[in-house]
Parts: structure tokens; sequence; C-alpha cells
């Protein structure tokens, strides 16, 4: 398990952003190591986590939570034989590309060590926007890529230093619940139902997607079961 690539996307103005000022950093580009991981600060204050990423829609993206979005290559060649394209690391706006990772299976609290310094949580999912859209342009990606369910990790920094391309990437926990990315990621999309299960995460599950579950069981109850 190692990172292909490092990826570090400049603010730019196009068309498609639901950015205030139009302007995005989606488009990111692999970069040579090292560069710098940290903790960038709440949402909506803080950016990016990683050094030298914008991030131009702070309301929506970035913060302690979402530093770090993680996609594995196996999903993006999988993508490539959909497509009929080439999808080279940094295209879904991710910043780190890995390779032999199970990036979705990965656990909502999850722990990996990346290289000799930086230890990184799995948070989240990320779920398709406006901008992803615009930016791959594919007419219906964003029902596309959320019918597949192949989102990719968003983690949050618990030791802060430097990644390059080729780190190894080390599994130093893994909890002992159900909620994976790609369960998050479908309680929030298509299986609404299973909102209430992803209270099994605790702690490591973050405070919107904790709301989200808890509002949802007080209205429909703690729902039904479903498949992992």
């Amino acid at each position: 398990m190692r990172v292909l690539s490092v990826n570090l996307g400049k603010a730019t103005a196009v068309a498609y952003t639901d950015s205030e000022d139009g302007m995005t950093g989606i488009a990111k580009r692999p970069v040579p190591g090292p560069v710098r991981v940290f903790a960038p600060g709440p949402k909506g204050v803080g950016g990016s986590g990683v050094e030298g990423d914008d991030i131009c829609s702070r309301r929506h993206h970035g913060g302690d939570h979402q530093a770090v979005y993680a996609y594995a290559r196996e999903d993006l060649d999988w993508w490539e034989a959909e497509l009929g394209r080439e999808l080279s690391g940094g295209l879904f706006g991710e910043n780190l590309t890995t390779s032999g990772l199970d990036v979705n299976g990965a656990l909502i609290g999850e722990r990996w060590r990346i290289g000799r310094e930086v230890v990184l949580e799995v948070a989240s999912a990320r779920i398709p926007c406006r901008t992803f859209q615009g930016h791959l342009d594919e007419p219906g990606w964003v029902k596309r890529f959320t019918q597949v369910g192949r989102p990719g990790a968003y983690l949050r920094v618990i030791q802060e230093g430097h990644v390059s391309p080729g780190d190894p990437v080390e599994v130093l926990h893994r909890p002992g619940h159900e909620v994976s990315v790609g369960f998050l990621f479908r309680a929030y999309t298509t299986e609404r139902h299973l909102l209430p299960r992803i209270l099994a995460a605790g702690e490591a599950l973050e405070p919107e997607a904790r709301d989200k579950a808890l509002a949802y069981a007080e209205k429909h109850g703690s729902g039904t079961a479903a498949r992992n």
C-alpha cells in the first residue's frame, strides 16, 4: 500500500462552480514531495490540510474533517474503462492517489500512517457536486458517480508532517464497527434508511453526519437492516 502521487490544485476561474467568487481548486496536479500535511482548522475557516492546495468554497469544503482527500488508483482505472478516457492522478480532485489500499472499504475512524511522520484518520466520504460534474464534463456525472458508489475518503490529520509520492501506507488502527466509507456514502445518498446505523462510528463520526443521523432517527426510527 502506498501513495502514488500527491496532488495540489491552484485557484482557477471557471463557469461551473458554486463558489462565491467563481473560483475552484478542483483541478489538481501531481507534485514532487515532500509536501506538508497539517490540521487546517474548522470548516468555514480552514481550507485544505495539504500545503499549497487551494480550497475556494470553504463553506462546503476543507476544514479539519475534510483536510485531505484520498482516491484509489484502482477506482480511477475502473472509471477509465467505464468512461473510455484517461484519468490522471488528481483529476478527481484528490490530494492523495493511492495504490493497494481499499479506500472505500476503510472504516470511519481507521488510522493510516503515511511515510515516517503523518498519521491520518478516515473521517467521511466525498459527496459529488456541480463543480465536480463541470470539471469532468460528463453528462449526468453526479447521478452516475452516486449510483456507482466509489466516493473516496476525506481524512483528518492526527499527526502532522510531510508526505511524498512513493510513501508507504500502513493501517495502524481499524475500528470494530460496520461503518465504512462506502456505507456512509450510501447512507448519505441512495440508502438513507442506513443513517441511524452510522452512529456506530461514535466519536470518529464528523458532527454534521452525527446530526443528520440523529435527526433521521428521531423522525423515522432506528431504521431497518440492510446489506453492509
